[in-house]
């Protein structure tokens, strides 16, 4: 008897892209093998990781789902399943709407998918389970890890913060943070599985220590972290600039392997929208925050979210947010257009701008972007930096033959492959010798090539029989972002 396949498909964030990590290896524990790459649907369970915050993704997840109604016809005992934001949106309407799926369940309980699908294949009828709270926290949970060399690691889930804009709160629940002795056990358990970049995740996450009221809790993390040897770079998102504090800029420049990069969300340089925005900060805090991060970290990478559009905004409110980049000087941002979303505050709010306008904006705005992000790069050239190699970040390495990896400001390089065998979470140290908007080139000779424990750790995951593809979607990629609406609440991992 063959075994039987999954495949997990991911919509949105990073916490979402993590959680499929989860799902995988719930599914993995539970006997499942992961369906080769290309399956399109076609393997004994399909389950859909949802993002609730993205534009029409209920007519694409009801899409999706009708593409496979007449394959689980042909195929019997194949299962669907429809996890995350939206599910614990929408709850019975998935049901309702599309009554050949097996499981709904919520961001709560991700544990129990393989219960619910084995439940539902016993009494032959779906199984809808949204819990209103956290059952466990998920890095409880088994992983099936998508890197070999680089590892999200969460370190709080929830949300306390009530932006207009965003119904995350309303799906994630109010913040809840872990123990900082399971977070930092479950970093040292993975550098020793060969890991040397983690990135710490939270809605909020430099909001970490609010349960127990210790406001330094965040920058006592990042410097433990300095601590785990063998853990060469450490990154974190997304910060709020309400909870961004001074011992957390001191810390992120004392610890050598928390790397010189923030990304930190504007949404917009108005004091008067981000006031109808409910963000607790105003543009001088936000630019105030900027000049002491430079000041310790001269040569930190800032990158941010923008909302264009928000209901009220002005035509001299946008030339605020205008003002706010041009003084920022972004080496990257993410910019969305407004667009409504049921069940916020703001959906229902007076003063909705023309589509048009919104358009407009948009297009100012990212055409200023894309000036100061390819200065702004351009003051990279002559430098020498050590790159991390990635596996699949070049879509042209092949053709090239060359290879592409992070800075540590995060930065996307790519390199002339050097003459030895060069692996990815291996390090190549390189001179920058061309500037694009988004990206750097080091066409020279690699100047040493540093063979890793991270790049053992891939060779040998490699040289082992993988079954399928990875998680489907992650994290924005370096380049114009698609102008798609405002995804984040008080942070972009939403």
């Amino acid at each position: 008897m063959s075994e039987k396949t999954y495949e997990v498909r991911t919509y949105g964030c990073q916490m979402n892209v993590h959680d499929s990590e989860r799902l995988s290896g719930l599914l993995e524990g539970a006997g499942y093998v992961r369906a080769p790459e290309g399956s399109d649907g076609d393997a004994d369970v399909v389950v859909f990781n949802t993002c609730a915050v993205r534009e029409n993704a209920d007519n694409k997840l009801y899409g999706n789902l009708g593409r496979l109604a007449p394959m689980k016809t042909k195929r019997p005992g194949m299962q669907i399943a429809v996890g995350g934001c939206l599910a614990q949106k929408d709850r019975d309407t998935i049901v309702k709407k599309a009554p050949w799926v097996d499981v709904v369940f919520g961001t709560h309980n991700i544990g129990k998918l393989p219960v619910l699908l084995e439940r539902a294949r016993i009494q032959e009828e779906a199984q809808v389970e949204i819990a209103e709270s956290l059952e466990a926290f998920p890095s409880t949970l088994p992983t099936r890890r998508e890197s070999a060399y680089a590892a999200w690691v969460s370190i709080s889930v929830g949300c306390n913060n009530t932006c207009t804009f965003c119904i995350v709160p309303a799906l994630r629940g109010k913040e809840k943070d872990r123990r900082t002795g399971d977070i930092l056990a479950e970093i040292e358990a993975l550098v020793a599985e060969g890991v040397s970049e983690i990135t710490l995740l939270g809605q909020n996450v430099n909001a970490y220590g609010s349960d127990i009221g210790d406001r330094e809790a965040f920058s006592k993390l990042l410097r433990a972290c300095g601590k785990i040897d063998g853990l060469e770079r450490v990154r974190f998102t997304s910060p709020h600039p309400r909870d961004f504090t001074d011992d957390v800029i001191a810390a992120m420049a004392e610890t050598p392997n928390v790397m010189p990069q923030l990304h930190m969300p504007l949404q917009s340089g108005s004091d008067t929208v981000l006031k109808a925005m409910r963000r607790s900060y105003r543009q001088e805090r936000f630019l105030g925050i900027i000049e002491k991060v430079r000041a310790a970290m001269p040569h930190a990478a800032i990158s941010t979210d923008i909302i264009v559009g928000f209901p009220g905004e002005t035509e001299e409110d946008f030339e605020q947010t205008m003002h706010t980049v041009r003084e920022a000087r972004f080496a990257q941002a993410f910019t969305f257009q407004y667009s409504k979303r049921p069940g916020t505050p703001a959906a229902t709010m007076e003063n909705q701008i023309p589509k048009e306008v919104v358009q407009e904006r948009y297009m100012r705005l990212v055409a200023l972007q894309e000036e100061i992000s390819w200065e702004e790069n351009k003051k990279q050239v002559g430098r020498t930096v050590d790159v991390m190699v990635a596996e699949g970040e070049g879509r042209k390495d092949g053709a090239t033959h060359r290879l592409s990896g992070r800075a540590p400001d995060n930065r996307l390089v790519h390199f002339a492959k050097p003459d030895e065998d060069v692996r990815p979470g291996d390090v190549v140290t390189v001179e920058i010798t061309y500037a694009a908007p988004h990206h750097l080139l080091a066409e020279g000779p690699a100047k040493a090539v540093r063979r890793t424990r991270a790049g053992d750790a891939w060779e040998k995951r490699t040289a082992q029989p993988q079954q399928g593809a990875g998680v489907l979607l992650g994290l924005p990629k370096i380049g114009v972002p698609e102008p798609l609406p405002a995804a984040t609440g008080g942070c972009s991992v939403q």
